[in-house]
């Protein structure tokens, strides 16, 4: 299975590397933390919407919408869960901002449709025997940023306790980083552009594969 950080994938260049990495793994299936950008893909894609998106897709993917037809749409996972190559995949999206955070969804407009709710976050943490859980946003305990601080959210540490997963993917801060956080595998995912990540589903080994002009890059 192939597992993607953020693709930002309406950068010509940056949809090259996507797409290259479906290529070099022909996979079956794919998971996405986020910021995706390019909604035609080549695979059966599971995701969750970041906070840049294409919105008007993300609403019609939210709807279900029949124009957008089986080949060119992924599947989003919006406090839903799915069976994916014998896992039970789940997810958020959005991103967190306290000044909305109690508002309804048909609330959000505009580019405030970026963000997750409350009763999103509740009705996430309602999911059961989760396998894999997508994130936009991290909890706390998994990275440290500018000064030392930790960009975790509560909201998404609420979520993995209640869920507790096997494993928990996030993106959003383009960093490689990996953690036990209540008891629970948590990793944050490089950019697409910087590497691609491939996951067996029976054990759950995440191996990240780094493109080759990094790994060209180290060797020198």
């Amino acid at each position: 299975m192939l597992v993607l950080g953020d693709a930002h994938a309406d950068d010509p260049e940056r949809r090259e590397s996507l797409l290259s990495a479906y290529r070099a793994t022909d996979a079956d299936a794919a998971l996405q933390v986020g910021d995706l950008l390019y909604y035609d893909l080549p695979a059966p894609t599971w995701f969750v919407a970041g906070n840049n998106e294409d919105f008007d897709v993300v609403d019609a993917l939210r709807r279900g919408d029949a124009t957008l037809t089986d080949v060119e749409r992924p599947i989003l996972l919006a406090s839903t869960a799915a069976d994916v190559a014998g896992l039970r995949v789940a997810g958020l999206s959005g991103n967190y901002a306290p000044t909305r955070y109690d508002d309804s969804r048909e609330e959000l407009t505009g580019g405030r449709r970026r963000h997750f709710v409350r009763s999103e976050v509740e009705r996430a943490k309602s999911l059961s025997d989760v396998d894999v859980f997508l994130a936009h946003e991290a909890p706390h305990g998994l990275l440290r940023v500018g000064g030392g601080r930790d960009p975790g959210c509560a909201a998404v540490d609420e979520i993995l306790r209640s869920v507790e997963p096997d494993l928990f993917l996030v993106g959003h801060h383009h960093r490689h980083a990996e953690a036990t956080v209540e008891g629970t595998r948590v990793v944050s995912l490089d950019p697409v552009w910087e590497a691609y990540y491939t996951l067996d589903p029976e054990t759950l080994e995440l191996e990240r594969h780094p493109h080759s002009d990094e790994a060209g890059d180290a060797d020198r």
